[in-house]
């Protein structure tokens, strides 16, 4: 197996607040003096994951000169063991707050599916340089007007356990890739999940108020049909944001697939249209 944490280059880390939420900072590469100056960018990972999913993304974009913040949320990777059961989407909310305070100024904010939905969420009260969501677990007003056809009622115990990834017939991730997820794929908070996701009888979901939302976003979307295509252009539209639908791509490839730089190069081309 190939784990591409082992490829990061060195890199600072910090423990956060009383959660001692793992804060990884790397520094971009010199940029020549004429470069506008350019915010930071705030990775956050989805459910069961932590840092370590963004592992093929940093050296990209390091690379441009982008100075990179990769979080963990509480009790997630090297973040401190804790009891998940009584925590909260709003647990979660706080500490991107405390993470936020560690940026020098507003940085752009890149969430992946769960993180994607509380970076929307956290764009509606504090000052962001832009905002990428990828893959976002949607909001009350998308599946209002995308709802799903069919939703496979879940009954968890008291939290979400890691997801089992013994498929490797995946259309665009390799062995290697799947095998990376299932080193580190760890439990998730059950009263989180419950905050958004419909399978487990989400209480009207997670409402989006993108008349607070006034910076440059960009949405990316993995795309297997009609519906998934519409619901990412309904966030993009709801957000006021940029638009790729990524097709014949997986939720997680998108991050760790054979296709993720695809979705680097759209982030990269839409950064630079703002900071070039």
């Amino acid at each position: 197996m190939k784990d591409y944490t082992k490829t990061l280059p060195d890199h600072r880390v910090k423990y956060i607040g009383e959660n001692d939420l793992f804060l990884e900072i790397f520094e971009g590469d010199a940029l020549p003096e004429e470069t506008p100056e350019r915010p930071p960018l705030l990775f956050v990972h989805g459910a069961y994951t932590g840092s370590w999913m963004w592992s093929k993304y940093i050296p990209h974009f390091i690379s441009k000169g982008w100075n990179c913040y990769v979080m963990n949320l509480r009790g997630h990777y090297k973040s401190r063991v804790l009891d998940l059961t009584n925590v909260s989407f709003e647990d979660y909310l706080e500490d991107m707050k405390e993470v936020l305070a560690e940026c020098c100024v507003p940085p752009i904010l890149i969430g992946f599916s769960m993180g994607g939905i509380l970076s929307q969420k956290l764009a509606e009260t504090v000052e962001l340089a832009g905002l990428v969501v990828i893959d976002t677990s949607i909001s009350k007003e998308v599946y209002e007007a995308v709802p799903y056809k069919e939703i496979a009622q879940m009954t968890p115990g008291t939290f979400m356990p890691a997801p089992i990834r013994d498929d490797y017939s995946s259309i665009d991730e390799s062995v290697d890739d799947i095998d990376f997820q299932r080193k580190y794929l760890s439990m998730e908070s059950l009263e989180a999940f419950k905050a958004f996701y419909y399978e487990l009888g989400s209480n009207g979901g997670i409402s989006i108020d993108s008349s607070r939302i006034a910076i440059p976003s960009l949405v990316i979307k993995a795309v297997n049909d009609e519906e998934d295509d519409k619901r990412g252009k309904v966030t993009a539209e709801h957000l006021h944001a940029a638009y790729m639908g990524l097709w014949h791509t997986t939720h997680t490839g998108l991050l760790v697939g054979q296709r993720y730089q695809e979705v680097v190069d759209r982030i990269t081309i839409w950064l630079l249209g703002m900071y070039d």
